[in-house]
């Protein structure tokens, strides 16, 4: 129980730190590239499960 204290104690201060972070210009900045980034990695893990399941589809219909 001590444990999960501590971690709602450290998200709480990790969400204040990046609330105040947000309010600069730099911090937004950063923030966004961050954003970004995330985005272009979903976007490249679905077109790859599209892809292979596409594949698998085509294999398993070929026989």
């Amino acid at each position: 129980m001590k444990s999960f204290l501590w971690l709602l104690i450290g998200v709480g201060i990790g969400f204040a730190v990046a609330h105040k972070v947000n309010e600069t210009q730099k911090g937004r900045e950063f923030f966004s590239n961050i954003d970004q980034k995330a985005r272009d990695f979903g976007e490249a893990v679905t077109d790859g499960y599209r892809q292979r399941e596409a594949e698998i589809r085509s294999a398993i219909q070929g026989d």
